[in-house]
């Protein structure tokens, strides 16, 4: 394996401290938690300043650097596919002889899983839907509610979740992943920079980049389990008449955060490739369902159509120069980068640690194409049922959008054995939100552990559980203001998360460069300090 001839000044755990019987880095864990902390009780003192505060600031970074995040999101795009044809996809994470650690299978389970497995099911019935209707304009200025408006909403609705973000949390992990694998650093965001920073990684540029991540990472997860509480809750109103009230979320929020903890406790073997098999085998008997069920040749014609539209619109949609659909384009594309941006540390790093074994090339197209190509089979199915029942005035759908957390189950009721698929859907999104806290309570326990796979279980549970409690705490106290509040400042802080991807991307290049170069039979060298 390629190493350092000298020995860095970034190394596993060196800053770590010990009290009470846990393994921390000091001061990313102490800040981490402090800032959190912070942050709920503003939350929760005065819920109206600060969600008004942080969705302005949400507003003007999505405002007034939209170019920014559309050039840096084509650039992944564009980084990523370029490395899978250059020689240097060739390299091998962990070095020549290093050994995958999982099957394909679970690998690209774990992978989906983390990646956005929830969101698919929350967005594939209604964002299709919304934009056909104009619930919040229309992709492109198309008119709504018309075949070229349909085609518009399925092309915009694979943009935002086909090959943008997946380049995203590729570019993260694949720099986390070599860097830590290949360079010997810690699994932490700031190893991905030791080739500009060099022994600086060590110092309180170091700590910023880890603190600011952590954040992210927990607000992200944490909004996402109280806005997922709100979905279950609602689909077991609309199928059993249990009251969608907060307590419900509540309650829905503490099996989810239990479950989360037996999985974290057990570890990524025992726990997060379980659920993310279970997830995977779930999904697939949900999508046969909806396929069969469906129109079967409206699915298989689909699949080419939506293709199509991904295509035909990507282009258009990518551009960021004289567009006339302010409000659209501002209220999904952007915010959806933003959010992806955001959300890059914790998929990241999870990505990179399953990924130990796997080339460069291999890596990028697991996390690049085949993610792209099942959601394209996804949204066939359900965004293409979506959307044919709401052109032919069928359910609840032909009147468009009225509940976002109702929209898979309008979409259920009008195929046979309502009640057995929605349930299987709630069951899914639950497994899916599992998926998402344990698999990010690892990451956040790794950064704040300076890197160590081994520390204390009940590190892992902190995270985990700290997770549910924030969300628990903010729905109850402040409702969804109070997330609403959460949710801008984890995407704000896509913004200063966009540059440092992009001196991230610089960074990998150059790291690969050299181990491509050392790696060469004619040199006869060792890689040289990047």
């Amino acid at each position: 394996m390629a190493r350092h001839d000298d020995q860095p000044a970034l190394e596993i755990g060196q800053d770590n401290a010990q009290v009470m019987g846990l393994d921390f880095h000091n001061p990313v864990f102490p800040l981490s938690a402090l800032g959190i902390i912070a942050f709920i009780i503003y939350a929760l003192v005065f819920p109206d300043a600060a969600s008004s505060s942080l969705v302005a600031a949400r507003g003007w970074s999505i405002n007034h650097f939209d170019w920014l995040f559309m050039i840096a999101g084509n650039l992944f795009v564009i980084f990523c596919l370029a490395l899978i044809f250059l020689p240097v996809g060739k390299i091998r994470l962990g070095g020549k002889n290093a050994k995958a650690e999982y099957s394909r299978s679970s690998w690209f389970a774990m992978l989906f899983a983390a990646g956005m497995g929830i969101g698919l099911m929350f967005w594939s019935v209604a964002e299709p839907v919304a934009y056909l209707t104009d619930w919040y304009g229309t992709p492109l200025n198309a008119a709504a509610n018309t075949p070229e408006g349909a085609s518009a909403a399925m092309g915009a609705t694979m943009f935002h979740w086909g090959l943008h973000p997946w380049a995203i949390y590729g570019v993260v992990g694949l720099s986390i992943a070599f860097f830590t694998y290949n360079r010997g650093l810690p699994m932490t965001l700031r190893s991905a920079f030791y080739p500009i920073l060099g022994r600086h990684t060590r110092g309180w540029i170091g700590h910023i980049i880890d603190i600011v991540a952590v954040l992210a990472t927990i607000f992200g997860l944490a909004t996402s389990l109280g806005f997922g509480a709100s979905q279950a809750a609602g689909g077991l109103s609309y199928l059993f008449d249990i009251p969608n009230t907060i307590g419900t979320q509540i309650a829905i929020i503490i099996v989810v955060t239990l479950v989360a903890l037996f999985s974290v406790w057990r570890g990524i073997d025992g726990g997060v490739k379980l659920f993310s098999n279970i997830n995977m085998v779930l999904a697939i008997i949900l999508l046969l369902f909806v396929v069969l069920t469906g129109s079967t040749l409206m699915f298989v014609n689909g699949l080419l159509t939506t293709t199509t539209d991904y295509l035909m619109h990507i282009l258009p949609l990518s551009n960021w120069v004289g567009r006339e659909d302010q409000t659209w384009y501002h209220g999904w594309t952007v915010f959806y980068w933003a959010w992806w941006i955001s959300w890059s540390p914790f998929v990241g790093i999870f990505i990179a640690r399953v990924s130990r074994g796997r080339t460069v090339r291999e890596f990028l197209t697991a996390v690049l194409v085949v993610p792209t190509l099942v959601t394209i089979v996804w949204m066939t199915a359900f965004g293409g049922n979506a959307l044919h029942q709401a052109s032919n005035s069928i359910g609840e759908l032909s009147h468009g959008i009225s509940d976002v957390s109702l929209a898979m189950f309008h979409m259920l009721e009008n195929l046979p054995l309502t009640g057995v698929t929605s349930t299987l859907a709630i069951v899914l999104v639950l497994v899916f939100f599992i998926t998402s806290s344990d698999s990010g309570s690892l990451v956040i326990d790794k950064i704040t552990a300076g890197g160590k796979t081994d520390a204390p279980k009940q590190q892992r549970v902190f995270w985990a559980a700290l997770v549910g409690i924030i969300a628990g705490i903010l729905l109850a106290g402040g409702g969804n203001t109070a997330l609403t509040a959460l949710q801008a400042g984890a995407v704000t802080t896509g913004l200063p998360f966009t540059v440092i991807l992009l001196v991230m991307c610089f960074s990998l290049y150059k790291g690969l460069l050299d181990e491509h170069r050392a790696l060469k039979p004619s040199s006869g060298k060792v890689a040289k300090p990047a």
